[in-house]
């Protein structure tokens, strides 16, 4: 690119699941990217992805992968309760960063992650993959140039099966750290926070319900709240992840209005115009139950496969930031201030839920624990 060196990459990819899969097959038709290592617990699994991703090194350790001198910059794509410890290796190593989200699941961790990597001043970015939908580019433009007036009152309305919610609370010792707005809730408080970022949130009510995923897990069904700022706008939202397994939605079903003094802007996200019906089960895509004939198409929040790529917003955020890494070009990306942000707010509303009162923002980490 004109004007522009490239810096050649030397990629780590702490963590083999889906995501890391996917990122790393982006990551392999970079061409600043010369070397990519893999780092996965199951040697299996390591082995499989590796092969996909043509890795050139491949270990169990996230710490061996991390000093080795190839590296560069590095992916953090393990389970999300996993993610403080190769954080805060990398940034021993003084990495630029892509950090799947959260930070963290524990506020005070997150917290500590979040003062490493601003003390280290090392570049660092969380995986907010729906910045990168071209729909909410457009919406965050219109609020930006002031299209809409002064934003008074957004409301968000996402609905999800219970696959992600049940797929979750197995993989956890401990349900009370999983909860809908923290693990999918988030995603689009991300995006309402991000047209709102000029706004101070000051206070929080919320309601959940545990009807459903309660009784066997000790989870959470749904949560409904308000966020109220400094200058009396409000957003309302709310996230249900327990529907039945047939609800067509792969994972997100989204919608969101934002309304100003001078517009309105009304957002569907819920993929709905793309309604797949077959007779067997299909092999690609999210399909944790065989069961299900029915999808929206395009639900998936990383996109979907198409002629053998990942296409879409994961693949699109994956491109921008190893273009950011290489070429030190901008992108949309969500920093680690407003993930830890983020998710601040889905512990409050968790708690107000909790105590059936409204919680003073921004919660502390202390205020948290209760």
């Amino acid at each position: 690119m004109r004007g522009h060196a490239a810096k050649e990459i030397g990629l780590a990819i702490v963590g083999g699941g889906r995501v890391g899969l996917f990122r790393g097959e982006v990551a392999t038709r970079h061409p600043s990217v010369g070397w990519v290592g893999l780092a996965e617990k199951s040697p299996n699994r390591a082995g499989e992805v590796a092969a996909k991703i043509g890795a050139d090194f491949v270990t169990q350790d996230h710490r061996e992968l991390l000093a080795r001198p190839e590296v560069t910059a590095a992916i953090i794509a393990t389970d999300e309760h996993l993610h403080v410890a190769p954080i805060l290796a990398a940034v021993e190593h003084r990495l630029p960063l892509l950090i799947e989200k959260p930070l963290a699941t524990d506020l005070a961790q997150s917290a500590a992650v979040l003062q490493a990597i601003e003390k280290a001043g090392i570049d660092a970015v969380v995986g907010y993959t729906q910045r990168f939908r071209r729909k909410w580019l457009s919406a965050k433009e219109k609020v930006r140039t002031g299209a809409l007036g002064d934003v008074t009152l957004v409301t968000s309305r996402a609905f999800m099966n219970r696959l992600v919610a049940i797929d979750n609370y197995k993989r956890t010792d401990d349900p009370s750290t999983i909860s809908p707005m923290v693990i999918s809730g988030t995603h689009a408080l991300d995006i309402v926070m991000w047209c709102m970022e000029a706004k101070t949130p000051v206070e929080c009510y919320a309601r959940s319900i545990d009807k459903v995923l309660g009784p066997q897990y000790g989870g959470i069904d749904a949560t409904a709240g308000m966020i109220m700022f400094s200058d009396g706008s409000v957003y309302h939202l709310n996230i249900s992840w327990a529907l039945p397994v047939t609800w067509p939605g792969a994972v997100y079903s989204l919608e969101v209005g934002i309304n100003g003094t001078h517009g309105v802007l009304t957002i569907d996200d819920t993929h709905r115009d793309m309604v797949l019906a077959v007779s067997s089960p299909q092999e690609e895509g999210y399909a944790p139950d065989r069961s299900r004939l029915v999808d929206f198409m395009g639900s998936y929040p990383p996109g979907d496969m198409a002629l053998g790529e990942l296409r879409g917003p994961m693949a699109d955020e994956t491109v921008a930031w190893l273009n950011r890494v290489s070429l030190g070009l901008p992108t949309p990306a969500a920093t680690a201030r407003e993930a830890h942000r983020n998710l601040m707010l889905t512990k409050a509303l968790d708690l107000s839920a909790k105590r059936k009162a409204a919680v003073a923002l921004p919660l502390t980490a202390e205020e948290a624990e209760g």
